[in-house]
């Protein structure tokens, strides 16, 4: 079965720019989608856990969304998160993608409840059934609780509008599941520090949050190893980018980072909402320690071609 998209490159979950009242900061919104369209990411994710859709209600959400289409102008595909923990907001979040003309929806396990399979199936055929959009699933069990295990991943995959899925288990063993016995749903990388791997597996698409502030890079691991299938220059790429998958996966503090990074790059991103904090100094510095090496390196490799 031919998916109705197909999914390529590099996609970015948008993070959400605040002031320091905790106000949505649409100018310097608008200036990430600009500089991420301008540095040639493939998509852009709207209402993800990146732009912090656990502190906004489905309106905000929405309202958000409505800004990034209406800022993109058709340059680039906008898929719309719709994850939440009960299923009529989820529809809500699938119907106002609809409307406003999105491309694609992300869906996610409710997080929290604990579904079966089954029930997890359901739960998104009922998305499906309103939104009639091309589907990129997200299967996060860390946060989410459970897998999108094989039930579930045989029940979905009927519905054409099942295009892909964001795997973000960290279990290579589910990269070699998918890319084996379910090539009709297209592997999108959902782990950062694995991303070599997923593209080494056939998978042609990353949702990096990281490419929100470095975005040339994110880019140069999927043009070595996705378009030149050169993966001697990819595991060389990777390698550089290590340091900053670490940082951003197991210090606790992702999308602190992630804003920070995106500060760093001449958008002032503001601060998190509660409960989250920003970074304190000791932290800052790291990270803007590994951010400095990895450009010089990656740029390294890059002039080497």
């Amino acid at each position: 079965m031919t998916p109705i998209m197909q999914f390529e490159g590099i996609y970015t979950p948008l993070v959400t720019p605040l002031y320091p009242d905790g106000r949505v900061n649409y100018d310097a919104m608008s200036e990430v989608i600009e500089n991420l369209i301008a540095k040639g990411v493939h998509g852009l994710i709207s209402g993800g856990s990146t732009g912090e859709n656990y502190a906004q209600d489905v309106n905000e959400r929405l309202e958000i969304a409505r800004f990034t289409k209406k800022q993109i102008k058709g340059r680039l595909p906008l898929i719309v998160g719709t994850g939440a923990m009960m299923t009529p907001d989820s529809i809500a979040l699938a119907s106002g993608a609809k409307e406003m003309g999105a491309d694609a929806i992300l869906v996610a396990t409710p997080p929290y409840s604990v579904p079966t399979e089954r029930e997890n199936a359901l739960n998104v055929l009922a998305i499906d059934k309103v939104a009639d959009l091309p589907i990129m699933l997200y299967n996060y069990p860390g946060r989410m609780g459970v897998h999108m295990g094989e039930e579930f991943l045989d029940r979905v995959g009927r519905s054409r509008n099942v295009c892909a899925i964001k795997e973000s288990s960290g279990d290579i063993n589910r990269v070699h599941l998918l890319a084996r016995d379910y090539p009709h749903i297209q592997m999108a990388c959902g782990m950062d520090d694995q991303a070599l791997e997923f593209f080494a597996w056939g998978s042609r698409s990353w949702v990096c949050a990281g490419s929100n502030f470095l975005p040339d890079e994110h880019i140069a691991l999927y043009q070595a190893c996705a378009v030149e299938g050169n993966f001697d220059k990819g595991r060389r790429i990777m390698s550089a980018m290590m340091p900053l998958m670490r940082v951003l996966e197991q210090g606790g503090k992702f999308i602190q980072c992630v804003k920070h990074g995106v500060t760093l790059d001449g958008i002032d991103s503001g601060p998190m909402r509660p409960p989250l904090k920003g970074l304190n100094k000791d932290d800052k510095r790291t990270l803007e320690k590994v951010i400095q090496v990895l450009k010089i390196t990656i740029a390294k490799i890059q002039a080497e071609d």
